[in-house]
């Protein structure tokens, strides 16, 4: 295999340099850690429980798409909070003792179906957890109910920036581990600037809605910066949903773009992909996804292009840090696979890791107070939280209650190990997260955010420019 074009121009290579970028395999695995890893032990033996633990068990409640279209990439995260649930219950449960019993909730109800359910299963069925969600769509509406209803909260995704920057500003109850939506098109425009350095003209296409309207804001925002002259040829903004991209892909190939970017994901992305090869289009230009490789690994043929950059929701693809380099995510693969005869997608990853996080922040609070602790208790131990997850080290910040961990992105191969594409080891591109994010407490007081994300915000505005 080919190994990566150098960008040519000395200045962007020294700025993508400052930002810690980092491509090919010897890159991940540890590289992965934003702040401080040390890897698991998985012999570790099991914490001493202090204090009295209830016999009843912990009640949580999953609510993903488990019908309809969407389930090609929300299916899995269900499929991974069981697995965390049966691991831990197989150890005794929560400290040893508390059994997890899960309810399913069925996220395609719609917005307003969503919340009347996270209302019921608090007052009726009387949780103690709710988890889950992939729409970016539900989390503004669910955060301020949950914030409400004092319900404990892991968003497993929605992973609208909005939700924090705007809409629950102060969190107590709530928290979300997959990467906030603005790293999508942040990692994908460094992708795209450390792979082709050369294209300048892009056409887009993405679902219309929030996801890809904002999609499109972070890739071209930071496109700018990475690739001065860069222009928008075409657009095209078909609904989620869309079975027909043609009318879409020919207006791209008028456009004559070098390189077209897509944020569609799930079915949306199969079908423009597989109509994308009846038109030649990956013959006549670049083509950047933001989501390509993000649903089940094989949802996606052997007839699909190699050396395309496929994104991943900016943070996990079940063979990066692989092996030995990162024990972790081996031994997730490995459990997943066995238990549900596929190899996980970024939603499964997320759904597991939501509840170990849970299971550590339990296991620290009770050895500060003994017996089982409150819901105040397990938040105070959550914000700060690390944790060597599969997806490499995550932490959970405590001033706005999400999670980050370092993003990646990379091109796609056929590898004879399995019968669809998978990432190219040698073109496997790492970013650290606290370079493509906006830090805490921005903007800064009384800047405004003109209605855009703090991370565009931060990039526009403040973002070194590779200048030369």
């Amino acid at each position: 295999m080919a190994s990566m074009p150098e960008i040519p121009n000395v200045a962007r290579r020294q700025f993508l340099s400052r930002m810690g970028v980092t491509v090919g395999a010897a890159a991940t695995g540890a590289a992965a850690g934003n702040f401080a890893p040390s890897l698991v032990n998985a012999a570790a033996p099991p914490a001493k429980v202090k204090g009295s633990i209830p016999d009843k068990p912990y009640v949580t409640a999953h609510m993903t798409f488990l019908s309809g279209p969407l389930t090609v990439m929300a299916e899995p995260s269900i499929k991974g909070h069981i697995l965390a649930a049966e691991e831990i219950n197989a150890q005794g449960g929560l400290l040893g003792k508390r059994k997890i019993e899960t309810i399913r909730a069925d996220e395609a109800a719609g917005v307003d179906g969503n919340v009347k359910e996270m209302r019921r299963l608090k007052l009726q069925e009387n949780i103690d957890l709710f988890t889950g969600i992939i729409s970016s769509g539900n989390t503004p509406a669910l955060g301020p109910v949950a914030e409400e209803l004092q319900l404990l909260t892991i968003f497993a995704d929605g992973c609208t920036d909005f939700l924090f920057d705007k809409i629950v500003t102060k969190p107590k109850y709530i928290f979300r581990i997959s990467a906030i939506q603005s790293a999508d098109g942040i990692t994908t425009a460094v992708g795209v600037a450390t792979g082709w350095p050369e294209v300048r003209k892009f056409a887009h296409i993405h679902p219309d809605y929030a996801y890809g309207r904002n999609a499109f804001d972070h890739f071209t925002v930071a496109i700018e910066k990475l690739l001065p002259g860069s222009q928008v040829v075409s657009q095209a903004w078909p609904k989620l949903g869309t079975t027909d991209f043609t009318p879409h892909i020919a207006t791209a190939l008028a456009s004559g773009a070098d390189c077209l970017v897509t944020s569609c994901w799930g079915g949306d992305y199969i079908a423009l992909y597989k109509q994308g090869l009846r038109f030649g289009l990956f013959d006549k230009m670049k083509i950047a996804t933001m989501q390509g490789f993000s649903q089940v690994p094989h949802a996606i043929g052997k007839d699909h292009p190699e050396g395309v950059l496929m994104g991943v929701h900016a943070n996990y693809y079940f063979t990066n840090a692989f092996g030995d380099r990162w024990p972790a995510n081996r031994k997730f693969v490995e459990s997943y696979f066995k238990r549900w005869n596929e190899y996980p997608a970024m939603e499964a990853e997320v759904g597991y890791t939501c509840m170990y996080l849970l299971k550590l922040a339990i296991e620290k609070a009770n050895k500060l107070v003994g017996g089982w602790p409150d819901d105040e208790m397990i938040i105070s131990q959550l914000e700060n939280l690390g944790w060597d997850s599969p997806a490499g080290y995550i932490q959970i910040r405590a001033d706005n209650h999400q999670g980050y961990k370092d993003a990646v992105t990379g091109f796609s191969r056929n590898d004879a190990a399995y019968p669809f594409p998978v990432w190219d080891p040698d073109r496997i591109i790492t970013i650290p997260i606290r370079n493509i994010t906006a830090p805490a407490h921005w903007p800064k007081p009384g800047t405004s955010h003109n209605d855009v994300t703090s991370a565009y915000n931060w990039i526009k505005t403040s973002w070194p420019l590779a200048k030369g």
